[in-house]
């Protein structure tokens, strides 16, 4: 009876050590490729802080390509919206302050902030008529159109709106959710 508990033991252990084993090659080999896939920033790509944000490239109202890695070397806001977003629209006066205040700014890591608008509009004309109402003046108005199923508030989870992720000259995330005072406080502390 005793060697045979000895054999399951045994045999759980080796399951459990050889499980262990495989899951830390898994995790390495996940490591391994997005090291790989972002020498240059030394971050892994994700949503975190401290994470290097994914790229976001969408057509403004024009139908112009607008990415976010045009804007390297500037701190951004990534601004989540859309027209028809009540706490947005509230919202965006400190927004527009916001930009005004620090665009020329010099940064800890950042010469200048911009804001990169990512709208979930279905809408195009209400979108456009949203932009100009709110005297939202920076140039990256983006936005597939999408809705809720927008490519890039599923690529960054967003669940509600308004929302924002802040990110530092080299594309890392340093803050998400600033709204109000806080922008401006985070803002304020993060200049040179």
């Amino acid at each position: 009876m005793k060697k045979t508990i000895n054999k399951i033991l045994v045999a759980i252990l080796t399951l459990v050590f050889s499980v262990s084993v495989t899951a830390q090659n898994i995790f390495n080999s996940n490591n391994t490729t997005q090291k790989i896939t972002n020498k240059k920033s030394k971050a892994p790509v994700g949503l975190m802080i401290g994470n290097s944000a994914p790229e976001l490239s969408f057509k403004n109202p024009e139908g112009k390509l607008m990415s976010l890695s045009d804007l390297k070397g500037k701190v951004v806001l990534i601004d989540f919206w859309a027209s028809w977003c009540t706490p947005c629209r509230r919202e965006n006066p400190n927004i527009v302050q916001a930009y005004k205040n620090y665009k020329s700014n010099k940064f800890k890591n950042g010469n200048g902030f911009e804001i990169y608008s990512l709208s979930l509009d279905k809408n195009k004309e209400a979108w456009k008529r949203a932009i100009k109402q709110d005297n939202l003046d920076w140039q990256s108005h983006v936005s597939d159109l999408g809705g809720w199923e927008s490519k890039g508030s599923r690529k960054y989870k967003i669940r509600s709106i308004p929302s924002n992720v802040l990110i530092n000259g080299d594309g890392i995330i340093i803050a998400k959710n600033l709204k109000g005072p806080a922008l401006h406080r985070f803002l304020t502390n993060y200049t040179k």
